[in-house]
């Protein structure tokens, strides 16, 4: 570990399998992760903000290095308010890292201190994005290989309501 802090930022509509060893292996790396859930308001969200904030505190509480908040802004405010030297983003394929590196740029000027670290997915989460996995849930296909058992039960339940 090397003394710095690093964040997390998503909006983790549901947290994925891939989500969470991206998150895992960064905890391995810094001394303090802050996992930030976006509150997006241009984004619509299964999930509420606190849902989704709960949902990765439980999933997450066995770490003890790991802080999971909620933001409504900028996260480049969030790393600046909370001393945060660099943000992690994890990369499928080229075109998500076409569109992280753009937004790194961006950070790095509104805050010329933070770093981003671009983490690639492990192969074996490759393929999994959320809103194909709400897909796949809203129509009861097995999920199970995706998500947490609990983000399978949840995903259920949600959509049993609807």
């Amino acid at each position: 570990m090397n003394g710095k802090t690093a964040m997390l930022p998503g909006t983790f509509d549901p947290p994925t399998n891939g989500h969470l060893n991206i998150i895992e292996r960064a905890a391995r790396l810094y001394d303090r992760i802050y996992v930030v859930v976006a509150d997006n308001i241009y984004k619509k969200c299964l999930f509420s903000v606190d849902e989704r904030v709960g949902i990765l505190k439980e999933l997450l509480s066995d770490y003890d290095n790991i802080i999971v908040k909620s933001h409504p802004s900028l996260v480049i405010d969030f790393a600046r308010n909370n001393n945060v030297d660099v943000i992690i983003r994890g990369v499928r394929a080229l075109a998500d890292f076409s569109y992280e590196f753009e937004l790194a740029m961006t950070n790095k000027q509104l805050y010329p201190e933070i770093e981003t670290l671009f983490i690639p997915t492990d192969p074996n989460y490759f393929i999994l994005r959320s809103s194909a996995i709400k897909e796949l849930a809203l129509y009861r296909a097995d999920i199970s290989k995706m998500v947490p058992p609990s983000v399978a039960k949840l995903l259920a339940e949600k959509y049993r309501e609807q």
